[in-house]
């Protein structure tokens, strides 16, 4: 019994020495330097913002009433129209018929759409008075369909205008063009929402629209 006490003793001494040399520790170690600030966006193709915050709410709301859109996808031809907003809910069978269309063309993968893009698209749309369909150059990449289109951007182009980690590959970006709209003037309204990234490529006619940090920059 003595010599567990004993030992009792002395393991709770050592538990005490240890957390006093440990507070002593702390209270003598180096105060790291702080980090210097962390810079904005960088003016990138596309960059690479897959851990983006929460995208910013565009300074132009969604019209009221019902929200429709049309597509045409230039790679299979398929066509739709679907009222995906209606009664104050998203409509969930359009959300549907609307991910099948913009899928990944190459491997027939389905992602959701963000919703927030969609509603972007809506509202570019008004803005513009456009009554054409989206031509869809690219719209839900799978992460192989991705690095295939980088590496052929870079062997085209000398570098890589797509982005490792693009916001295709999660529903939240979009290539695309309005026939009855100038490209300029489509890159001007997309601007003007402050509702995201907008990417400008004049020689492949299309702008680029995402709901990542708000960027703009022009590509080829």
């Amino acid at each position: 019994m003595i010599g567990r006490r004993k030992l009792l003793s002395a393991g709770l001494a050592g538990l005490a020495a240890g957390a006093a040399t440990s507070s002593r520790a702390q209270e003598v170690a180096p105060t790291a330097p702080a980090a210097d600030p962390q810079p904005g966006p960088r003016v990138d193709p596309e960059d690479d913002v897959a851990d983006f915050l929460l995208s910013p709410i565009p300074l132009t709301p969604p019209p009221p009433g019902p929200r429709h859109l049309k597509f045409r996808h230039l790679h299979t031809g398929e066509e739709l129209e679907a009222v995906y907003w209606d009664g104050g809910r998203y409509v969930w069978d359009a959300m549907q018929a609307i991910n099948n269309h913009l899928r990944d063309f190459r491997s027939t993968e389905v992602h959701p759409v963000d919703v927030r893009l969609l509603d972007l698209l809506f509202t570019l749309q008004s803005l513009t008075g456009s009554k054409e369909p989206y031509r869809i150059i690219s719209a839900f990449r799978s992460p192989a369909t991705n690095e295939m289109l980088s590496g052929q951007s870079a062997a085209t182009n000398g570098s890589s205008q797509v982005a490792k980690k693009s916001l295709h590959m999660e529903g939240k970006a979009m290539d695309v063009r309005l026939n009855d709209v100038s490209l300029t003037g489509f890159r001007d309204a997309a601007l003007t929402l402050q509702g995201g990234g907008v990417g400008y490529y004049p020689d492949s006619a299309f702008i680029h629209i995402d709901i990542g940090p708000v960027r703009t920059w022009q590509g080829t």
